[in-house]
């Protein structure tokens, strides 16, 4: 008798640990839940979303001022994307939630193999991982970049995608301070894909520190475009 695919022995459920592997299943569960709340609550505009490769690895190097700047990339994006999210934000329901919807939980504090693992097994697998590569939320203007950008884009020879988000913290919403107004526009601007390495295939650190360099002016300048295009 053939086995059902989610049973296993005896006919008992197999349901996947909750630390599992993020997969393009999870991703693409986690986009349409952020289609539903973004379009819902607020008014993307989304200009650039053809330059998103349309399969292969890719990663998304998205600016960081607010809260719902990764959510909302999540549900314009058009790929599911598997975000790099620190371990902070996994508390309570959320942990299980994030982890389902394909997300990566990161600490901070150490190098994180089991997270660079996952991340790297996402652009092996041909996905879209999502990155702050400014670390944390701050000013979203990409001054003050950190390693693991370069690291992965480098290690992976996939091309990064510059994002920038822009209207998330002009003004506070009347009912939830913390978030825009509802239905407030959000810009969501998609550069040109480019590479990170030289072309020599080298990881050496002062090749990564090069990378940084060369990706910190990219992603400054597609900002400087994309505030001149949306007037913000």
């Amino acid at each position: 008798m053939r086995r059902h695919p989610r049973r296993g022995e005896a006919g008992r459920e197999v349901t996947e640990a909750p630390n599992a592997a993020p997969t393009a299943r999870r991703a693409d569960v986690g986009r349409r839940i952020g289609v539903g709340l973004m379009y819902g609550l607020w008014k993307p505009r989304v200009l650039g979303a053809w330059r998103v490769p349309a399969s292969g690895a890719a990663i998304l190097a998205v600016n960081h001022s607010h809260m719902i700047d990764g959510p909302m990339v999540m549900g314009v994006a058009p790929r599911p994307t598997h975000f790099l999210i620190k371990k902070e934000a996994f508390v309570g329901p959320l942990d299980p939630f994030l982890l389902a919807i394909g997300q990566v939980k990161v600490d901070r504090a150490i190098a994180d193999r089991s997270a660079i693992t996952r991340a790297l097994g996402v652009l092996d697998d041909g996905g879209v991982l999502g990155i702050f590569p400014e670390g944390t939320r701050g000013e979203g203007d990409f001054a003050s970049l950190r390693a693991g950008l370069s690291y992965f884009a480098v290690r992976s020879g996939a091309p990064i995608v510059p994002v920038a988000v822009l209207g998330s913290t002009e003004r506070r919403g009347r009912l939830i301070k913390e978030l825009p107004p509802l239905r407030s526009r959000v810009d969501v601007v998609f550069g040109d894909p480019f590479e990170a390495g030289d072309g020599s295939g080298r990881r050496t650190r002062k090749a990564l520190d090069e990378a940084t360099v060369r990706i910190q002016k990219q992603l400054s300048t597609h900002l400087e475009n994309a505030r001149r295009l949306t007037g913000r």
